[in-house]
């Protein structure tokens, strides 16, 4: 059974890119089939998993949608936009910036289903992660409608967890309206400071709110900076860091 999870957070850098693309390396390396699909015209994970080689690419998303919209004699569909990365069971549906005007035109014309009938075709794969963009937009409601589950970054300050309570608010409006199966599996810490006291006090308060907070939590490291300078997720580039070790561990409890 094919597990499709959206990442997603109306808060710019909070990690989504660096979570998505982490998870899908560990998910990758331990064996299972995973594509990550960037749905952000940022392209922030095409760049991560492809590094140079995305100045090459010929087919991304947008082909899918402009299928989608303008109904091409010979449409392709979603696999055409599949590229293999260079890390053995990881694929990468890339982004374009075009997705960006796209996005008025396919909401107007009401396609918000279209990314989930495809998905649902799609069964090649083990497990797919949706990186979104920062925003709640078409694309973050259509990742929502075609995703099992839901995993929200969050860092430790007050403009993260406002951000936070509008997403959640999105999703049962997603759950309600379009999508009754939609999981939200949990929020992830991200650039957690151990000695620092307002983010294990924000914590606290979340788990006391009863909101789903993995207990991987993940540190703040410069080895992330390098690793998406070098296209190399964190299993690849160091594979018994510590924060390795926190993503294998996020990993475990999310297929527990």
């Amino acid at each position: 059974m094919v597990r499709r999870r959206a990442i997603c957070s109306p808060k710019g850098g909070v990690g989504k890119t660096t979570i998505a693309c982490n998870l899908a390396a560990v998910s990758a390396h331990s064996g299972k089939k995973t594509l990550v699909i960037d749905l952000d015209p940022q392209g922030a994970s095409t760049s991560y998993l492809l590094g140079s080689e995305e100045n090459r690419l010929n087919v991304t998303l947008t082909a899918f949608f402009e299928e989608i919209l303008y109904r091409t004699l010979n449409p392709k569909g979603l696999p055409a936009c599949i590229h293999r990365t260079p890390f053995a069971g990881l694929d990468l549906i890339p982004s374009h910036p075009d997705l960006e005007y796209l996005a008025e035109i396919l909401e107007s014309r009401h396609k918000l289903d279209a990314l989930k009938a495809a998905l649902r075709a799609l069964s090649d794969y083990d497990e797919v992660y949706i990186d979104t963009p920062p925003a709640l937009n078409f694309y973050t409601r259509a990742a929502l409608i075609a995703a099992d589950g839901c995993l929200v970054p969050f860092d430790c300050d007050h403009l993260s967890r406002r951000g936070l309570y509008r997403l959640l608010n999105f999703v049962r409006e997603v759950q309600a309206n379009h999508n009754a199966d939609l999981v939200l599996e949990g929020i992830i810490v991200n650039q957690f400071q151990v000695a620092a006291k307002l983010p294990k006090r924000i914590v606290c308060e979340l788990i006391e709110e009863g909101l789903p907070v993995f207990h991987s939590l993940l540190s703040s490291s410069i080895k992330i900076r390098e690793s998406r300078e070098r296209a190399l997720p964190m299993v690849y580039l160091e594979p018994r860091h510590n924060v390795t070790m926190q993503f294998m561990a996020l990993y475990g409890e999310l297929n527990a």
